[in-house]
């Protein structure tokens, strides 16, 4: 009986995982889509970015924002193909990761591998993505590149994600996040 119950338990808390990180990722596409002229190229201010500042709180989100990024980055209205898709989504996943370890250690440094991840990555290949047919792509244009995404991300973080963190750090939420 015990082991029906612990078992009725651990589906709930499969079944509760699953749910928020379908709605987190849900999350990440409603706050970049409609925002798609600031939200994709070479300057990126995706408002959705700010959800970075959960994954020092929480290794349970990084799931829902990793998906959220793919599907915004699948439905994109310039449409950049697999690389943009595959690539930012993996920079996420990265960026994520390294958030959560380093948040365990300090919160403000967590803060740092949303803006290094994103700008080398994505700040690398976008270049590529973005040339005319029949120009050629210079290293000055792929550091250029670099530089806009993680400015562009640092400020977000900055502007938002500080507060937020002071908001998570003075209340319970950081506790209720999976």
């Amino acid at each position: 009986m015990a082991d029906t119950a612990s078992r009725s338990s651990d589906n709930r808390k499969q079944i509760r995982f699953v749910v928020f990180n379908g709605i987190v990722a849900a999350l990440y596409v409603v706050f970049t889509a409609p925002f798609a002229n600031i939200a994709y190229g070479p300057i990126q201010v995706r408002i959705a970015e700010v959800m970075a500042i959960f994954l020092i709180f929480s290794w349970g989100m990084i799931p829902g924002v990793t998906l959220g990024c793919f599907i915004a980055n699948l439905i994109n209205p310039g449409n950049l193909g697999p690389v943009d898709v595959i690539g930012g989504s993996l920079a996420t996943l990265i960026a994520g990761v390294l958030s959560y370890f380093i948040g365990k250690k300090n919160k403000w440094l967590g803060l740092i591998p949303p803006i290094a991840v994103n700008g080398l990555i994505v700040g690398g290949y976008l270049p590529f993505l973005l040339v005319d047919s029949g120009s050629s792509v210079t290293l000055q244009a792929v550091l250029l590149s670099m530089l806009s995404v993680a400015g562009s991300e640092a400020v977000l973080l900055l502007v938002l994600g500080l507060p937020l963190i002071f908001v998570m750090e003075k209340t319970e939420l950081k506790k209720r996040l999976p």
